[in-house]
């Protein structure tokens, strides 16, 4: 019987590890350096052997593991080939047949953001959801749309990519892919700095941010929450964007709840309350009163999902 299945989270720094029984419970995490030297040609077999060192260590027989789910920091098509990954400094590969090489085990690839967006359907803030979108909020924005308990990936497995939707077609400053305008210039950590960086410096008003040396997200929302007027609106023209993209998502997928995620989101209800406030004035009856809720497994998001995926691959 093929009682266990490993969960990776593959990361710019770090390789998270999750070993799991075939109905979810976590039984062990760890994590590896992520190699990312000779364009992270090393990657794929130090993963390997992570995995082999654990069913060593667990007397685990191959013959007792289901399979490998893997999140990849980049588009995965469907047979798991990845398209490019730069924060890996890989080229096009078929991660799955890679591994599966390496492993002798069975592999699914998916988007490690769409791949925390399953797990948190499966254990965290979006159970009882099998039709949710989950939004990370962190450095930039990601996303990962969940339907009937699937994951949408797209024709190039690059579905939901919510950060670079278009919420200000007048915005001169470029976001990071190039583009004018994007939820990530104002919605993640370093969006809300920015907008912030500027109202500082086109107006006079006293407010509580101009003490910090090194302004960071979690300053402006501990700002707001005491009350002051500056931090007060960014955290609210933050919201008014976030709510604007959500409308267009929930325009296109019809969703019963939205998952927030992402440093940015143990802001906590100052955050959820900013979206609800404009969420319903962008989108017809219909659409409106969507749930938006916390996400609950943080870190582990991704192996929660990874295994998943790999037992709805079955």
């Amino acid at each position: 019987m093929k009682n266990y299945i490993f969960g990776i989270d593959i990361g710019g720094t770090t390789v998270k590890c999750g070993l799991f029984t075939s109905e979810g419970e976590l039984l062990d995490k760890w994590e590896i350096p992520t190699d990312r030297t000779n364009g992270g040609e090393n990657v794929p077999a130090d993963i390997a052997k992570a995995i082999k060192d654990k069913m060593a260590e667990k007397f685990i027989e191959k013959e007792n593991v289901l399979g490998v789910g893997m999140g990849i920091p980049g588009p995965v098509l469907d047979d798991g080939t990845v398209l490019q990954c730069p924060n890996l400094g890989w080229g096009r590969m078929n991660v799955s047949q890679t591994m599966g090489d390496l492993t002798g085990l069975k592999i699914k690839a998916g988007n490690d953001a769409n791949v925390a967006a399953l797990g948190e359907m499966w254990k965290g803030g979006g159970r009882g959801c099998p039709n949710m979108v989950m939004i990370t909020l962190g450095t930039g924005v990601g996303g990962g749309i969940i339907l009937d308990g699937n994951i949408l990936c797209g024709t190039n497995g690059a579905a939901a990519e919510i950060g670079h939707m278009i919420v200000n077609p007048a915005e001169t400053d470029v976001c990071g892919c190039g583009g004018h305008g994007h939820l990530e210039q104002y919605a993640s950590a370093t969006g809300i700095v920015r907008m912030a960086k500027k109202l500082l410096a086109d107006e006079s008003r006293e407010t509580a941010l101009r003490s910090y040396n090194e302004l960071t997200a979690k300053d402006i929302f501990d700002e707001a929450k005491k009350g002051d007027e500056a931090a007060l609106e960014l955290v609210d023209t933050l919201g008014s964007y976030l709510a604007l993209a959500l409308s267009h998502v929930s325009a296109s997928v019809d969703p019963q709840a939205y998952v927030i995620g992402g440093g940015v989101s143990r802001a906590g209800a100052i955050l959820v309350d900013a979206i609800k406030k404009h969420y319903n004035n962008n989108i017809m009856k219909a659409l409106q009163n969507k749930e938006f809720r916390l996400a609950e497994l943080g870190n582990d998001a991704g192996i929660y999902g990874a295994a998943r995926m790999l037992i709805s691959s079955k």
